[in-house]
Formats: C-alpha cells, structure tokens, sequence
C-alpha cells in the first residue's frame, strides 16, 4: 500500500500551497453541492463577519457567468437525502442571524438575480427589535416571496455543545413557537450556533424534525456527508475575494467517510483524527490546516485510503477547524472540512 508522510504548518497558508499543489484527476459532480454562508453585508464595522458590496456584486457576477447552478437549499438536501442527482457546480446561498444589512442590499441583489437563498433567523433578536436585525413584517416579506427559506437558529443562539440537552432543546422549541405564531411555520433547516455542535445536539435536532443541520467547517455537502453537520464555505472581508469565492464555488468534495471521532465535540485531546476515501483511486497529495494555535501544525499519513490526521497539542477551549484538500487537473478542488469543540 501506498504511504506518505507530510508536515504543513499554519493555517493562513492554505491558499498559497493550494496554488502550488498538481497533481489529480479530473471528475464531475453529481451528488454535492457548495453551500456558501454570509453574514452581513456593507458592514464596515465587522470584518470577520462582513462582505463588502463590491465583494456581494462580485460574488453574483461570477454565479451568473459561470455555468453554476443556483438552487434552493431545500432542493439540495433533498437531493443529499434521497440520492437524487445534482448539476455539476450547484450551489445554495445562506445567510446567518438575519442582520438588517441582509434586507438592506442582499436581498435586492438576491432578487434580482433570480437566486434563492436561506436565512437562519435567531428569533430572541428578532423579538428584541431595534436596527441591527431584521424585523418579523420583513422576514415574512422575503417568505412569500418564493425565493427565500426561513431557517432557524435558536432562540438564543446559544454555545449548543456546551449546554444541557434540556436546555438546548428549550432553544430550539421556543425558537419553533415564534416562528409558528409569527410566520405560520416551522423551519426544518437548522444552522448550528458558531458552527458548534455535539452528536447529542444533533440527535435533539433530529427530534425536534429538522431534515438537516449546518456547521461552519468550509467543505463540499455531498451525499453520504452527515445531514446534521453539512459544511458551508464562509464569506467574509478577507475570506470574500473572486479569487477565494471561485476557488470555494468551483469546489468538490473529498470523499470521506468513516470519520473518527465522528462527534464534533471533543473528548480525548488532541484528538486522534482521522477518516476514508470513499474513492480509493484518488491519487496522494491529500494536505490539512489546522485553524489552531501554535501554527495549526498537523501531521498527515495516508495508508491506501485512509487518511489520518494527528495534532502536535491539545486543541484550546472553544471552536478549531481543520481543512483537507485535493488538487485536480482540472483546477479545481477537493475538499473536505471539520469542526472540533472544547467544551
């Protein structure tokens, strides 16, 4: 069997060794899609959290000139769900916490171009009013529309992996009666709070009949990724070029299966990290980042089609992320993303 060794350090270079990788082969998607998620927009005041209008225009320029497919995200995960196939290079737009910003110039944009979109709405900020968050009349505005899905993310966004389960499911519940009495429905898509989520929260989310649940690990949703922890590329400031946003669209996903530890929430730390290839015939060259301190220094061995993942210290307290990638041909990317939490 094939084995290699390789060492990278620092998650900041993960584009400039991206540039500099070759070697793959080329493939279609069928069953995946790219999953984008903003925040707000035309915000100067959060950068991490922020995408600048002329990024926003930039973004809807290249969906609508390069043969990608803009689709409902409820029309993804069904399709995840029941195997049905995908159009190469489909993507679904989300957008986080319902800031004003989103009604303001993203929602226009958005209608414009024709392209549906999910808003997971934090709804105890809704409730409290005031001019940051978008309001219940507005919310309902974009749900007649037929272009926009309301989802949910909680009440009171809460940290969910760090919570009693009693008390993340109260979140979720009291989240569930706003949205019934305010728009006539419960949403039954679901963002995880941070990103952050355990296998018990995600269990709850099964309960409570949501169809699926996303993080915030960048990565390719495809069909055998677990419905209650699908990746989403984030967009901001810096992570919002047209070089990234290309990159991140244009993206497949690195087939993984097997995960281990399969709970986001970590127990043993570091954690002993690792995971298949679906695709055993895919070539060498698969290279992690780690968001981590200490340079994010991870160590990669691949022993046929299995890839494991070992870090030099134990993750610190909170949310870590790890990105995997694969080159191809083509120029484009396979890739697969986690998120660990520390409670």
């Amino acid at each position: 069997m094939a084995r290699y060794r390789t060492k990278i350090t620092g998650f900041g270079r993960l584009f400039l060794a991206l540039a500099a990788l070759t070697a793959a082969v080329p493939v279609q998607a069928a069953d995946s899609a790219v999953v984008l998620m903003y925040h707000r927009f035309g915000d100067g005041r959060t950068p991490s959290t922020n995408t600048r209008l002329d990024q926003l225009d930039a973004h809807i320029a290249e969906l609508q000139r390069g043969g990608y497919h803009v689709l409902p995200l409820p029309e993804v995960v069904e399709a995840l769900r029941s195997g049905r196939s995908l159009p190469d290079k489909a993507v679904a737009i989300t957008v986080d916490d319902a800031w004003a910003t989103t009604y303001r110039h993203a929602w226009p944009r958005f209608k414009a171009a024709g392209f549906p979109f999910t808003v997971f709405v934090v709804t105890d900020e809704t409730d409290r009013g005031g001019t940051e968050y978008m309001t219940w009349p507005q919310l309902r505005e974009l749900a007649d529309s037929g272009l926009v899905t309301i989802g949910s993310q909680g009440a009171a966004h809460p940290h969910m992996a760090a919570i009693p389960a009693a008390a993340a499911m109260g979140d979720l519940s009291r989240a569930a009666e706003r949205f019934a009495a305010e728009l006539g429905r419960v949403p039954d898509l679901v963002a995880w709070p941070f990103g952050e989520t355990a296998a018990a929260v995600m269990d709850l989310g099964r309960m409570a009949g949501f169809k699926a649940g996303f993080g915030q690990h960048s990565g390719v949703a495809w069909g055998k990724s677990d419905p209650f922890y699908l990746p989403r590329f984030a967009l901001n400031e810096t992570y919002g070029e047209l070089d990234r946003f290309r990159m991140a669209v244009r993206a497949l996903p690195l087939p993984a299966v097997d995960i281990v530890p399969a709970d986001p929430l970590v127990g043993v730390n570091p954690p002993a990290f690792g995971f298949t290839l679906a695709d055993a015939t895919l070539p060498n060259g698969v290279a992690c980042y780690g968001s981590f301190v200490n340079g994010g220094a991870v160590t990669v061995d691949r022993v046929g089609p299995r890839v494991e993942v070992r870090m030099s210290k134990p993750l610190p307290k909170g949310r870590s992320r790890l990105n995997c990638t694969l080159p191809s041909l083509d120029g484009r990317w396979r890739w697969f993303g986690w998120q660990f939490y520390v409670d």
